[in-house]
């Protein structure tokens, strides 16, 4: 009995899997996970906005085109690259934002919910890249 016990304890922990945590994004061909590691100070004025629900802040200098941070309540926040996930990377890729909605200037019209990350018509396709986000008093760290 207790062997038995052993082998099903021994199966649980084998079939666990870390990766799995780092799965938010599927199976996309069309994007690569850049290493993301960012901490933000909401005391600091260009993070200031994100202390109110309903604001959100770019970061263009991160991720593969940039990321969006959105406030939705003050203890849910959501991050998301600004590369459109249904084509490869291109020149006109990078989305842009009007209010909660991230639209592809490319001539396919994608466009996505900033606060979900799903594509707005189809919901078959990719939805935008998903970065982890956490506060922590004033502090948002973001990473992937």
């Amino acid at each position: 009995m207790k062997r038995l016990f052993f082998t099903v304890l021994m199966l649980c922990f084998l079939s666990c899997d870390k990766s799995d945590d780092n799965n938010l994004n599927g199976n996309n061909p069309y994007v690569t996970s850049p290493i993301v590691n960012l901490t933000l100070n909401l005391n600091l004025p260009e993070y200031n906005p994100l202390r109110f629900p309903g604001n959100s802040v770019v970061l263009t200098q991160q991720g593969i085109k940039g990321i969006i941070i959105y406030n939705v309540n003050n203890s849910l926040y959501t991050a998301f690259d600004l590369t459109d996930p249904n084509h490869i990377p291109n020149n006109c890729s990078k989305m842009e934002i009007e209010g909660v909605i991230a639209t592809c200037p490319c001539e396919d019209d994608n466009s996505y919910d900033i606060v979900t990350g799903q594509h707005q018509v189809n919901n078959q396709a990719y939805p935008m890249f998903q970065y982890r986000i956490q506060r922590t008093g004033d502090n948002i760290t973001i990473t992937n």
